[in-house]
């Protein structure tokens, strides 16, 4: 079935800085890009998947249908192999959903301590749904890298300040938006996804 790219696109999030990155990363794109907080009395949808993919396509399939617009919906975490893969996919609510992200990363550190490997990921996953709640595709991206021994920057957001991407010396709160675009998570699986939406005229 052939299909035509939408005018108007959901980014199903209120995280301010997904939706800066993401409208970065889009901005070649011909469309409208709205997000959740144009929406305040849409409720929130609950994270209950296991994996990344399974929360993206969950969010971006509930939301297009309570928007009646096509959207995108990205799950994404920090997965550290000394902790068995922690935070993961509970990232944003490591430690309690009250515990800011300084509390978040100083707690990632201190049970860090006396590990003998720092290695870790940022994994992305974001799934694309139709106005009726049909996902019709999903991407994935990954940066590996590892854990710094204290917070350095203040860009970006989340955990940025302590993970260390292979291939470079400094945080993700560190590096400039531009080399974050070509190698972060985000940026890997949105790449797939903008080739994605393209091709919706090609076919």
């Amino acid at each position: 079935m052939s299909r035509t790219l939408p005018s108007q696109i959901l980014i199903a999030t209120k995280n301010d800085g997904k939706v800066e990155e993401l409208r970065r990363l889009m901005d070649a794109l011909p469309v409208m890009l709205l997000n959740l907080r144009d929406f305040p009395d849409i409720p929130d949808v609950d994270e209950t998947g296991t994996t990344f993919e399974e929360n993206a396509k969950l969010k971006a399939s509930e939301y297009a249908r309570r928007t009646g617009l096509p959207a995108i919906a990205d799950d994404s975490g920090l997965e550290i192999d000394a902790l068995g893969g922690e935070p993961g996919v509970y990232s944003a609510r490591y430690g309690g959903d009250e515990l800011s992200f300084a509390g978040k990363m100083d707690l990632v550190l201190e049970r860090l301590r006396d590990a003998d490997s720092r290695a870790a990921r940022f994994t992305c996953s974001i799934a694309f749904s139709e106005p009726n709640g049909e996902v019709i595709f999903t991407t994935e991206g990954i940066c590996p890298g590892t854990i710094a021994e204290s917070p350095h920057g203040t860009g970006g957001f989340g955990y940025d300040p302590i993970f260390v991407p292979d291939g470079f010396d400094r945080t993700f709160g560190e590096l400039p938006d531009a080399i974050k675009q070509q190698i972060s998570h985000r940026a890997k699986a949105s790449a797939v996804l903008i080739r994605c939406l393209l091709h919706f005229n090609e076919v």
